[in-house]
């Protein structure tokens, strides 16, 4: 089994752009929406380009600890995924770029470190792996497609993988017998 470290790097807008964006103030500013409330003192505005073309849920994942190690990594194909810290505790994200092939190109992954003062909105078929805590009871806020949510139940998912519509979850250690450890 080759194992692959992955030194830390800031989640800046910078390090997200191949991922997607980087949802934070003020560097996510984005584009300001034509409305404004309380003579101004509101402001409105889309920090990223977020899809889900159907019922989508908004989930709070408790997260622990655990091995810094991916086994499995996955991607969508109908929504933007996004992960938002609560209680500004910082998290890291394995990714790695789409590829055309059903599986990631572990050469490509990056570890990435959230400081807990924003979250991440992941483009379209962007290979990842749930967030890892660096501290126990860890609260992420996470939006996604209902249906990737059901096809992560366990009566369809299979040896660990899942495969749906808006789906593809693979054992990266099992098919390509490669490790991604972050280093953190």
């Amino acid at each position: 089994m080759q194992t692959i470290r992955l030194p830390l790097q800031l989640a800046t807008p910078e390090t997200i752009a191949p991922f997607g964006s980087l949802l934070a103030v003020p560097a996510a500013k984005g584009e300001a929406l034509p409305v404004a409330f309380y003579e101004g003192s509101v402001e409105v505005y889309k920090p990223s380009i977020f899809v889900s073309d159907h019922e989508t849920e908004l989930n709070i994942a408790r997260v622990n600890r655990r091995k810094p190690e991916v086994q499995w990594m996955e991607r969508h194909f109908k929504h933007t995924q996004t992960f938002i810290p609560m209680g500004g505790r910082p998290f890291v994200m394995v990714l790695a770029p789409p590829t055309e092939d059903d599986i990631p190109d572990p050469s490509s992954a990056k570890a990435l470190l959230f400081d807990g003062s924003g979250g991440f909105c992941m483009d379209i078929g962007v290979w990842h792996e749930f967030p890892f805590a660096l501290a126990d009871d860890t609260h992420v806020v996470v939006v996604l497609r209902s249906e990737a949510t059901k096809s992560l139940m366990k009566s369809v998912v299979h040896d660990g993988e899942a495969s749906g519509g808006d789906i593809d979850k693979k054992d990266i250690q099992r098919r390509l017998s490669v490790t991604l450890e972050p280093i953190f």
